[in-house]
């Protein structure tokens, strides 16, 4: 079975910055929002807390609990519908969690973040310095996408991908994500319930992983397990594991710091981690072109941490400006970076395949059409 190499979860015991993510499926049922599980997940981040942890959720739920305050809207399906639903929910869910949390003395901050408002450099870590003021002073941050004003292209994959960008936010050093599976499988075991096998841990989040899963969304989410995959791939190669679990299972995050076999875990990277402005551009920027290389410059990028040249692009996709985020495809049409692009897809085009030295367009310009330091390998 893919995935079964370290047996251990010693990790676990120095974890002392915790996000948590706790998806739709498990916070609502057919009625709404559930407030039984809010009130067990509250108890549980207590209790670990107690043990000198400081933890930040990522809850979804606000259009679940807008449903249940609006029953003759359940079925709403268009965007502004959905964004009214959250309107309505949000307010609901938090105060279910300040209610939770009251009973064990613990204060929450509602924070709502969306894509485009991370994209300035500025303003993402002016977001980074605000949840690190609200964990000093010990209050519990309780973070949501801004369902009411993002756009669709602009929206985080459910919270996945929201709850990997506040790993990197808050510094933490482990992500448990609950789901309604309790965990990645072989097959779907919603297809196959008496033939799949969980798969106790990962090593890598490689292409056999992600074709493991189906895009095939949760109950009450936008996201499925790739979106989780795609989020455990980004945390490990930034040097954090990651734990999927079911969210459903009484005291889950209990037993998981009792290294109970709950779960998957998806360990950390054993190579260099990305850190610094990278995993802003991994998880904030959209985008907004592709470039196909040549195998030489894979290579270069993957075995020698080279910047891309202008030699070693073949092609350029898209409409984009200097400046944008873009994606870097090898020859066999697989993604193997993500960067900043220091020309416009237009000038781009003007320069592909020549060497360095070869470049005249009569001002300054980079040798680079991404330099390292701005490029992100997947």
């Amino acid at each position: 079975m893919p995935g079964q190499f370290r047996h251990t979860r010693d990790f676990l015991d120095t974890a002392k910055r915790v996000v948590i993510k706790a998806g739709s499926a498990v916070l609502a049922d057919e009625n709404g929002l559930d407030a039984s599980m809010v009130a067990s997940i509250s108890e549980d981040i207590a209790r670990i807390r107690s043990e000198g942890r400081c933890v930040t959720l990522v809850s979804s739920g606000a259009v679940a609990a807008g449903r249940g305050k609006l029953p003759e809207h359940a079925f709403s399906r268009t965007i502004p519908e959905k964004q009214a639903l959250a309107a309505v929910g949000q307010g609901r869910l938090m105060h279910a969690y300040e209610e939770a949390f009251d009973r064990f003395g613990i204060n929450v901050a509602q924070v709502l973040l969306t894509r485009d408002a991370l994209v300035s450099r500025p303003r993402y870590l002016n977001a980074k310095n605000t949840l690190k003021t609200l964990l000093k002073w010990g209050v519990l941050p309780i973070i949501n996408e801004n369902d009411t004003m993002a756009t669709e292209e602009l929206q985080f994959t459910d919270n996945d991908t929201l709850s990997a960008l506040v790993v990197n936010l808050t510094e933490a050093d482990l992500l448990i994500c609950l789901s309604d599976i309790d965990g990645l499988y072989d097959t779907d075991p919603r297809t196959n319930p008496g033939g799949a096998r969980r798969i106790l841990e990962v090593e890598r989040v490689d292409e056999s992983i992600l074709g493991l899963a189906g895009s095939k969304p949760g109950r009450a989410g936008r996201g499925g397990m790739r979106s989780k995959l795609e989020a455990a791939r980004v945390v490990t190669a930034c040097g954090v594991p990651m734990i999927i679990a079911g969210g459903r299972t009484h005291n889950v995050l209990k037993r998981i710091f009792a290294h109970e076999d709950i779960g998957t875990v998806f360990h950390r990277s054993r190579r260099r981690k990305i850190c610094g402005r990278k995993p802003w551009i991994a998880l904030t920027l959209p985008r907004q072109g592709a470039l196909e290389l040549d195998s030489g410059a894979v290579r270069a990028i993957l075995e020698q941490g080279k910047s891309l040249l202008p030699v070693g692009v073949r092609a350029a996709q898209g409409d984009f400006e200097a400046g944008a985020c873009v994606v870097c495809r090898g020859p066999d049409g697989k993604d193997v970076a993500i960067g900043i692009c220091n020309y416009s897809a237009q000038d781009l085009r003007g320069i592909i395949g020549c060497k360095s030295g070869e470049i005249c367009t009569g001002q300054d310009v980079a040798d680079e059409i991404i330099h390292r330091d701005n490029l992100v390998i997947l």
